[in-house]
């Protein structure tokens, strides 16, 4: 088969132990995934899940032990973080049930939702699509990916973020509205699993801004940390 033009590299994440990379597919996010977020977000209870999406390209990979350089985006002045427990499917499928759901996980990750947040909250005020706010280029910062069988109980995992050595996230996983099994029935109600998705899981509270400068250091229990400087 030949092109008319080169095609693009596949987008892909590091593995834990290993020189082989996870291609990725599609990158899905569930939004308002802890009760506080949602409060936070001046949201309460357990609405039915949602979902927005990210081009596969958007991944920023971060190596183990290395600092990721994200340039800070054009168009905000208000770009906020969101640590978050990342899934990687191994294993596609549709309409899949919460029983079954963990066998279709390959591994986990940890990753930043980086989010537009004055470009988001003026498209949501106009009743308008906010993908300008969260599919901008090198908005999904993620760590390499543990395999499933290495990571521990990540369902119960702390998850934390710190700027400049602060303290700004701390949570565990266990506070997710919506737990990792039920995600994926409910994602897979909607779209097609496939091999090499990502499924960001959703954010904790304390979700705030960040300028260029500013180092952010997080990390999912068993899962390693993510380190990435604004520049």
């Amino acid at each position: 088969m030949s092109f008319v033009i080169p095609p693009a590299p596949v987008a892909s994440v590091p593995v834990v132990g290993s020189t082989d990379r996870f291609p990725v597919h599609r990158i899905y996010c569930v939004g308002r995934n802890y009760e506080e977020h949602a409060k936070e977000m001046g949201f309460t209870g357990r609405e039915p899940p949602f979902f927005f999406m990210k081009p596969a390209d958007a991944v920023l990979p971060v190596a183990a032990g290395e600092t990721g350089q994200m340039p800070y985006p054009s168009l905000t002045a208000n770009l906020h973080h969101e640590i978050e427990l990342v899934v990687a499917i191994g294993k596609g499928g549709k309409d899949i049930k919460a029983a079954d759901a963990l066998q279709h996980i390959w591994g986990y990750a940890v990753g930043l939702d980086m989010t537009r947040r004055d470009l988001q909250n003026d498209m949501k005020k106009q009743g308008r699509p906010w993908s300008i706010g969260k599919g901008f280029d090198h908005s999904a910062p993620i760590g390499p990916i543990t395999p499933a069988a290495q990571a521990g109980d990540v369902a119960k995992a702390g998850i934390w973020l710190q700027v400049n050595g602060a303290d700004r996230q701390r949570s565990t996983v266990a506070q997710l509205i919506w737990n990792i099994a039920e995600t994926i029935e409910h994602l897979s109600a909607a779209w097609e699993l496939q091999p090499g998705d990502l499924i960001f899981t959703g954010t904790p509270e304390g979700v705030a801004a960040v300028v260029r400068g500013d180092t952010l250091e997080g990390g999912v229990d068993g899962l390693g940390t993510l380190r990435v400087s604004l520049v």
